[in-house]
């Protein structure tokens, strides 16, 4: 649609480059944040977080000697370069003057995947406690494979984290190709694969009559707007058959795909 064209290196002819508008946007940013974000405040994955490990000193009393706060400063920092040092992101909170619960309300707010959490009593054992931003489990580990187990924790945390919105998406995916149940469905906060025409008349008429009738009864914030479509999924449910109609029953025209319809939030 810009005309960009250019030469292809072997026949010399120009050509139209491919191009789409799916660039990271603030929209992606914010998508990320309502599909995974809790009552605690942001959940990141680690891939997308900027910091991946926090590192929270504890156990820090008015009794402890200089020789124990010293010692555990040193563990900290040894763990910390030992996480750098693998590729991962880690920040050590060494700040005196908050707690150590302070500091894990901090951080769950801002989503950071894995709080390690490291005391006196800690290094005599020899490990390391980890708390999961993304369930709360607390698991302790062996200090000597603690950078290995975080390593892979994370990968964890990951795939869980996608594994969940994946389900959530296909839990509130719904085939169909009856009209009645169109709106039915938008109502329950779902999205629709339904045969579809590719018509922008047909889509306008899908949209104008799909709005919500009932925006009283509704609770606060749904969405009432008409349905429009999102996309043509390349994977598609099944093939058109002969005798599938357009999802709209004042269209007469042929289907031509499966198309996702949702409501606008």
């Amino acid at each position: 649609m810009f005309d960009i064209v250019y030469e292809d290196p072997d026949t010399q002819e120009k050509k139209y480059v491919y191009q789409n508008s799916w660039g990271i946007t603030t929209r992606t940013i914010g998508v990320m944040i309502m599909i995974h974000a809790d009552n605690k405040g942001l959940v990141l994955p680690p891939r997308a977080a900027c910091i991946q490990v926090v590192l929270v000193p504890c156990g820090i009393t008015v009794g402890l000697s200089e020789d124990a706060r010293n010692e555990l400063q040193a563990s900290c920092d040894a763990l910390e370069t030992e996480l750098k040092n693998s590729g991962i992101k880690v920040k050590g909170d060494y700040r005196n003057n908050y707690s150590p619960g302070w500091k894990f309300n901090h951080w769950e707010l801002k989503g950071v995947p894995i709080r390690v959490e490291l005391g006196p009593k800690d290094i005599e054992k020899q490990q390391i406690v980890a708390v999961r931003r993304d369930t709360g489990e607390k698991i302790t580990y062996s200090r000597a494979t603690a950078v290995e187990k975080l390593t892979n924790l994370l990968e964890e945390i990951q795939n869980n984290m996608l594994l969940k919105a994946t389900d959530d998406l296909n839990n509130h995916k719904v085939l169909l190709k009856e009209w009645s149940q169109f709106t039915v469905n938008l109502d329950k906060k779902n999205i629709i694969l339904a045969p579809f025409c590719g018509e922008t008349p047909c889509e306008d008429k899908i949209k104008a009559d799909s709005v919500r009738d009932d925006t009283e009864a509704a609770e606060p914030g749904a969405p009432s707007m008409g349905a429009k479509s999102l996309c043509i999924p390349l994977e598609q449910p099944a093939p058109i058959q002969s005798s599938d109609k357009c999802i709209h029953p004042d269209c007469k025209r042929k289907p031509l795909f499966y198309t996702l319809f949702g409501r606008s939030y």
